[in-house]
């Protein structure tokens, strides 16, 4: 359907509308631009594709088909591109300081790119990690009519007669440390986990957000569990194109979309699918962007009523491409909403409620990969948010799939990721002990690692069940274990967590929700007149200018005020 626009009150007047925008319009037609293109509403769509990653492959053709549907639906398509950082190559060493950094430029540089040359609506394409909160975060920073497109997960590799991905090859290393895995079966794997295009198959980072982004409300429905390979993507992508000039007809912004209902809605959405620990960290910067109050603390209030129902991989069975043929977000949002664990009367980019659209779903007893809320994996979410005299400003694990929620032991400290690998490595991680990581977190790192490299060699080593990790950084979507991330106040605050020392004993209790340092206070409070601030190896650049910005992990890890603080919003300039 095509509408007629009025620009006289769209941001894109202020480059193509009167005798003054002659210069402006210069360039449009040496472009290629007719008059009458020039005088349609100029929609921006932002890619994040590059050769980085098989995340990302795929993303800019998606994004150039999505042409097709805005020329269709009467507006103008400007395609522009912004970075990403993949977690899967970053992964382990000092690249994984750039990751959660990159959320912020990737947001940062889509508004600057929009703003400067004043779209009026957006599609954003993202494949990887940080890229899909900072394109989300980019949207509701605007306040343009918006939707967000997933470039699709990868299709599982097969090794062994088994489906694999990345994550058994990162636990290989792990098995040929400890002698259990000839290098020539690591080096078979390794070629066969990750078969063509698409991001990580399993419950990880990008395919949680990828489960936000329609649950939220900003993707089409049950589009964003189609595999990249998949020839519906490029419907999908005109779809996206076609549907952003609808909202824009109609002024339905991202912030009408992503209320603190949709906020809770999206947070039990990965909690369902036993999701990645990130999502306790993107979600709070996307509410900021949107001016809502919604922390960590917030997200493990949705995560503690909200029963586990996904099998999917790390913690069980499957991966993104059964969840789609099982019925995709939908599907599992089916069985969420009739049992009244989902506000249906959010609204989405379709233009109708969530509960409108879940009406248009039919159940499937028949698949195996999402269960009923009434017979749930468990009766509580798949990650769990902590608090206790360790973290006092909190912190996440993710349970799905664990056995053992209780965990007491003596701890052994670290003060890098380098330092705790190399231990692992070596064979000198004790039975029982709890590993602390600690000056990892935002500001201390700067950046705030993942420390999938680690927990996955120890799975490998066998491990993984007989160890707790603790960390001010994070955890990829790709870990399982007793591993729990983003304490807070992080070790560069001098939060506790800079106070352990080796042996002392740490009770974790996942059940509870607590985490506590079973130290006397007066000998913390010895400790803590002793304990000095460190400079990190960062002085200058991107990584020097995030640490002086960085807030705390259980707000987001924001790095400016968010919308609360506005005086205007771009979409109305």
């Amino acid at each position: 359907m095509t509408h007629s626009f009025d620009k006289s009150k769209l941001p894109s007047r202020h480059v193509s509308v009167g005798p003054e925008r002659a210069p402006h319009r210069s360039y449009y037609y040496a472009m290629g631009l007719t008059e009458e293109e020039i005088a349609r509403p100029f929609v921006g769509i932002a890619s994040a594709g590059n050769d980085s990653a098989p995340c990302n492959t795929t993303l800019n053709a998606q994004a150039d088909v999505c042409r097709d549907g805005v020329n269709a639906a009467g507006g103008m398509p400007r395609r522009f591109n912004t970075i990403t950082v993949t977690d899967g190559i970053a992964m382990g060493h000092q690249g994984m300081k750039s990751s959660l950094v990159s959320r912020e430029v990737i947001a940062d540089s889509v508004e600057l790119s929009v703003r400067g040359h004043c779209y009026d609506a957006l599609v954003g394409f993202a494949g990887c990690d940080k890229s899909l909160p900072g394109m989300m975060m980019a949207m509701l920073r605007l306040n343009v009519p918006s939707i967000f497109v997933y470039g699709g997960s990868i299709l599982p590799g097969h090794y062994g007669g088994k489906d694999v991905t990345v994550v058994d090859v990162f636990e290989a290393v792990g098995q040929h440390a400890a002698g259990n895995c000839p290098l020539k079966d690591l080096i078979a794997l390794e070629k066969v986990a990750c078969p063509g295009h698409g991001a990580c198959g399993g419950q990880f980072t990008a395919n949680t957000m990828a489960c936000v982004g329609e649950a939220i409300g900003l993707s089409l429905p049950n589009s964003n569990m189609v595999p990249a390979p998949y020839q519906t993507r490029a419907e999908i992508a005109t779809a996206a194109g076609a549907q952003v000039m609808e909202l824009l007809a109609r002024n339905i912004r991202p912030r009408d979309i992503c209320t603190r209902e949709a906020f809770e809605n999206a947070a039990r959405v990965v909690a369902a699918t036993g999701g990645s620990t990130n999502g306790a960290l993107h979600l709070p910067a996307m509410a900021s962007e949107a001016g809502i109050e919604f922390d960590l603390f917030d997200v493990a209030e949705m995560f503690k009523s909200t029963p586990y129902i996904a099998d999917l991989k790390p913690g069980g069975r499957y991966v993104a491409k059964d969840m789609h043929e099982a019925g995709g977000v939908y599907m599992l949002m089916k069985t969420m909403l009739a049992n009244g664990l989902l506000h249906g009367n959010c609204m989405t980019v379709t233009g109708k409620t969530l509960g409108e659209n879940i009406d248009e779903v039919t159940w499937n007893p028949d698949q195996k990969v999402i269960y009923d809320v009434k017979t749930p994996l468990s009766p509580t979410g798949g990650v769990v948010g902590l608090k206790g005299s360790l973290a006092p400003d909190g912190a996440i694990v993710k349970v799905a799939g664990m056995a053992r929620l209780q965990f007491t032991g003596p701890a052994q400290v670290f003060d890098c990721e380098e330092d705790c690998f190399a231990a692992v490595e070596a064979r000198q991680i004790k039975e029982g002990s709890v590993i602390v990581i600690r000056y990892e977190g935002p500001k201390g790192g700067p950046g705030m690692r993942e420390m999938l490299s680690t927990t996955a060699a120890l799975y490998g080593q066998g491990m993984g069940e007989s160890v707790a990790l603790i960390t001010d950084g994070r955890f990829s979507g790709g870990t399982r274990g007793f591993c729990i991330g983003h304490v807070g106040p992080e070790a560069a605050d001098g939060g506790p967590i800079a106070l352990v020392e080796d042996g002392d004993i740490i009770a974790i209790d996942a059940e509870a929700g607590t985490i506590d340092l079973l130290v006397e206070d007066a000998v913390l409070a010895e400790r803590r007149k002793a304990w000095q601030p460190r400079t990190n190896d960062y002085q200058s650049g991107a990584l020097w200018r995030y640490a002086q910005n960085v807030g705390p992990a259980s707000k987001g890890a924001l790095t400016h005020p968010g919308a609360k603080a506005e005086r205007h919003v771009y979409a109305d300039i």
